[in-house]
């Protein structure tokens, strides 16, 4: 292994993730915590020396000692890592959870760290050294007997508390400590949010060790065992279906498209975006996955907040994890960004672009939840009723579509393609049901789209549909066509454009979404290839009837994954992980490929042998 403790910037795919439903924090292989958002997953940071290696702040144990290398595991079927570490001097396992409390009127967050020396007696470092909201707040520090604690002067009041049951001191805003761990012992450190009113009601360190550990292992192993998923790939299916658990809010039942914001696309590149908000695409799909593996609870949630986001009026395609559409765009200019990767920006100026896809996203996973589940009422019919009103009136403008390019407006594939999935579910959903809705309008519109999409689309100098109307060159989405059953996957037209897709947009199994061009999405810079696609097209490849392909190319994305089986956005030349990490829509994705595997593989008669094929 390279030597991971010298590098400033470890590689994206070095880390773990944990959360208790509120935030999250990412736990790289050398034991720091590099990155949260606290105390939600939308606000600002407490940690991000995945940003910046000097002023974003980290919460870090490491051995002291040479020559160590280190490994990552989860323990089974829950979001407690354990980090161990081997060297000649001995072993050790470092166990990092954030406690998920239900218990009414708890409002308690915290990191909660195990340092155990399994084999020798071992010396480790820890050095807390909170950097609140991005690096930019006054912070105050003091040190008592109950422990070390930092308070931002501007960042809302937000008081953490340090506490161990070894001696801790406080160097220049650090809580610091070197401590012994002798063989078969445990030392237990953990950083828990205090309100600023309460600082006198504090938790003894025994509350975290000898009850909120086996009540997050119980919550998950609880969770995960309401998967109703049977198929080949158990492990990586369940590990995904928890790290999209992970980016859920309990509180609000809306999730984030994943944990970070700035990584960038490119190393040293200007795409780096924040993606710590609510796409109602991204969500939508999620909900399409949980559904899919029986987790039912999730969806009726998501579907109660789409409901008040419904109600207030015009549906904005992201929003902060409490519905709030706040999210102006801006430059952190003084963090250096990861790898030096310029500018680092938060909030996301995508927030007031027209992307008519998501009508389509959002009704299609209504219309599953409403077969499959329960039914909806009729107050949540009306509510979609604006919704297909609103594809009738704009279906035909250009729009930025599912990329959010940066350029110009243009008729796109995707977003056409949706607007047909939207008048199609929605008059599936009405003729289930009963409801009211004006047929002939409906239908006529429906089938409009679907001409100006088989036809319009349609370039036979490309011998392909293209990305947008008057291309000459595919889109990674196309594969969505027959995922969506707009065509059959035995569509000649369709098996052409498969034929195109891998040609120009694939490298094996990696495909880029589009070819880069400043003139397609208005930016500078190469992309990796997107993971999210690559299991796109290994769902159509099964459709399609490309079965044994499909299995091949899903057992090599499996080995793009990290050493946890998660995925960030992108994949680079190097097969290094790019982008933010991990990503919802790549591991919901994993899980729709997973599915419809298993579906094809059964009805050839392939028979699963102790969990794999």
């Amino acid at each position: 292994m390279e030597d991971l403790h010298t590098d400033s910037y470890l590689p994206i795919e070095h880390y773990g993730i944990i959360g208790n439903l509120k935030t999250v924090a990412l736990v790289s292989l050398t034991g720091s915590i590099d990155f949260m958002s606290f105390p939600t997953f939308d606000s600002p940071t407490v940690f991000a020396r995945l940003l910046d290696a000097q002023k974003g702040g980290s919460f870090s144990i490491t051995p002291v000692m040479q020559d160590y290398h280190s490994k990552q595991l989860y323990l089974p079927g829950t979001a407690v890592l354990l980090t161990r570490f081997f060297s000649d001097e001995g072993i050790a396992e470092l166990t990092d959870f954030m406690p998920i409390v239900q218990h009414q009127g708890e409002n308690l967050c915290a990191i909660v760290r195990q340092v155990t020396a399994v084999r020798g007696d071992l010396t480790f470092r820890m050095e807390c050294h909170p950097a609140f909201h991005y690096g930019q707040a006054t912070a105050n520090y003091s040190f008592t007997e109950t422990g070390v604690f930092f308070r931002a002067e501007h960042d809302g009041g937000v008081v953490l508390r340090l506490l161990a049951d070894v001696p801790l001191q406080l160097r220049e805003g650090t809580g610091y400590t070197e401590f012994v761990v002798r063989e078969s012992e445990t030392v237990h450190i953990v950083l828990e949010s205090v309100s600023e009113d309460e600082t006198h009601v504090l938790h003894p360190i025994g509350y975290y060790i000898n009850t909120l550990y086996d009540e997050t292992i119980n919550f998950w192993r609880h969770w995960i065992s309401q998967s109703t998923y049977r198929g080949r790939w158990t492990e990586i299916v369940h590990r995904s279906a928890i790290t999209l658990k992970l980016l859920t809010s309990y509180e609000h039942g809306s999730m984030v498209a994943a944990a970070t914001f700035g990584l960038p696309e490119t190393i040293g590149g200007v795409r780096n975006w924040d993606y710590r908000y609510t796409w109602i695409r991204d969500a939508a799909f999620t909900m399409y996955a949980f559904l899919r593996l029986g987790f039912t609870e999730e969806a009726t949630a998501f579907l109660h907040w789409i409901h008040a986001r419904t109600e207030e009026g015009k549906l904005y395609l992201m929003y902060t994890i409490d519905g709030r559409h706040e999210l102006t765009e801006r430059e952190l200019p003084h963090l250096e960004g990861y790898k030096g990767s310029r500018p680092v920006r938060i909030g996301n100026g995508a927030q007031e672009q027209l992307q008519l896809d998501i009508y389509g996203e959002l009704i299609d996973t209504i219309y599953i939840y409403n077969n499959q589940h329960h039914a909806i009422t009729y107050e949540f019919w009306q509510c979609i009723v604006k919704q297909v009103e609103c594809v009738i009136a704009d279906w035909r403008k250009p729009d930025h579509s599912i990329w959010e390019v940066r350029s110009d407006k243009r008729e796109f594939l995707h977003s056409r393609l949706m607007c047909w999935v939207a008048m199609d579910r929605a008059i599936k959903i009405a003729d289930h049901r009963s409801f009211p809705y004006p047929h002939a309008l409906w239908h006529a519109v429906r089938d409009e789209i679907y001409y100006d999409v088989f036809d319009g689309f349609w370039n036979p100098q490309v011998g392909a549909w293209v990305q947008y109307k008057g291309a000459d060159q595919v889109d990674a989405s196309v594969l969505l066509m027959p995922l969506t059953h707009f065509v059959s996957p035995d569509e000649p037209r369709w098996l052409a454009t498969l034929k195109v897709v891998e040609k120009t947009l694939g490298m094996d199994v990696l495909l880029y979404r589009y070819k880069d061009s400043p003139a397609v999405d208005g930016l500078t810079g190469e992309e990796g290839t997107f993971t999210l696609c690559s299991f796109w097209y290994i769902e159509a490849l099964a459709k399609s009837g490309e079965v044994i392909r499909a299995l091949d190319s899903f057992e090599k994305m499996l080995g793009y994954a990290n050493h946890l089986g998660l995925f960030s956005e992108q994949i680079n030349k190097n097969a290094a992980h790019l982008g933010n990490f991990p990503q919802a829509f790549t591991h919901l994705a994993l899980i729709s490929a997973a599915l419809e595997l298993d579906k094809q593989l059964d009805r050839l008669g392939f028979q699963p042998q102790d969990g794999k094929t």
